[in-house]
């Protein structure tokens, strides 16, 4: 038998992660819901019809009655990032609609792991924890598995190797903070730098700037383009779904709401984890060098702030 997720909010992003998870071994239902229901309903019902030619999980549209049970439940629902917007630029907007979503979820579905993709992102763990009581494992941000994704398909296509074979990291805020971890990075079994020297593809201090700006930008020159950033979004939502319903214990670099960092009280930023039936296992601190260090409590500082912000505005009258 294979796991139930649901997913809040039929956009985009919504509908690229149905649909995917529609084709991902062991997921067997999928419920989209939507305050749009006739979104969800046809939503549904494309993804369905596209099931039909190889996938295995029946999805349908429904109402939060219908999530009890779910293994996961994916939240996307909330104002999309517009041009000239930051992430954190979203906070006030998105905490009010991520906290009635939140309560009717654990409703009927408390048990169940919660996967944010709503923008601040890592700031909605840390409402799911402090306000609904929810388990830092169960509250989780896609965070920087996306830019992690990205920094690896980028210096993969400067080394000449697939991403595949790049071992490298994105800490801290999913957003302008974000810190690569260039001192962490491996192909081969050995750093990074070397392996690039090794090959005649040297990664000069100059071209690892670029290439950490293109990464920090990356959803915003997609947005220029097209209006929205859904497949690389809704491809993350799917592979960290499928490494929970799957008990899988594979390693992303997630946000989850953590005590301390680095000095830092009550941030929640992107650390390697382990991803399993549980949810996400506590953060992991990998070596740092100084620089990095310090880039990652200046990340995990702005987003102690945002979280403060968002606790206040949620805070119940009196």
């Amino acid at each position: 038998m294979g796991g139930k997720v649901g997913i809040i909010g039929a956009g985009q992003v919504g509908a690229a992660a149905g649909f995917l998870l529609a084709q991902a071994q062991g997921v067997s239902d999928i419920v989209l819901v939507d305050l749009d229901h006739a979104r969800a309903r046809s939503e549904a019902s494309d993804i369905a019809h596209a099931a039909a030619f190889g996938g295995a999980a029946q999805i349908c549209a429904g109402d939060y009655a219908d999530l009890a049970g779910a293994d996961v439940v994916v939240i996307t629902a909330g104002t999309s990032l517009k041009p000239g917007q930051t992430r954190l630029d979203l906070l006030a907007a998105n905490i009010h609609v991520v906290s009635k979503v939140l309560e009717s979820v654990l409703a009927v579905a408390p048990e169940t792991a919660l996967l944010f993709a709503t923008n601040p992102v890592d700031v909605m763990p840390a409402v799911a924890v402090r306000r609904f009581a929810v388990p830092p494992g169960r509250a989780i941000g896609t965070g920087c598995a996306l830019d992690s994704a990205r920094f690896r398909d980028r210096l993969a296509r400067h080394l000449g190797v697939s991403a595949g074979s790049v071992h490298a990291n994105v800490l801290g805020e999913h957003g302008d903070s974000e810190v690569m971890h260039w001192s962490g990075a491996q192909i081969a079994g050995m750093p990074l730098t070397r392996f690039a020297e090794e090959i005649g593809q040297p990664l000069p201090p100059e071209l690892q700037a670029t290439i950490a700006q293109e990464v920090r930008t990356s959803a915003y020159r997609i947005k220029e383009g097209k209006g929205v950033s859904n497949f690389g979004i809704g491809g993350c939502i799917a592979r960290l779904t499928r490494a929970i319903v799957n008990d899988e214990h594979v390693v992303f670099s997630v946000s989850t709401f953590m005590e301390e960092l680095l000095g830092v009280r009550e941030t929640c930023v992107s650390l390697p984890h382990v991803l399993g039936a549980r949810g996400a296992s506590r953060p992991l601190t990998p070596p740092l060098d100084e620089a990095e260090a310090a880039a990652l409590r200046h990340s995990a500082g702005l987003l102690r702030d945002a979280i403060q912000a968002g606790l206040d505005a949620t805070a119940p009258p009196g």
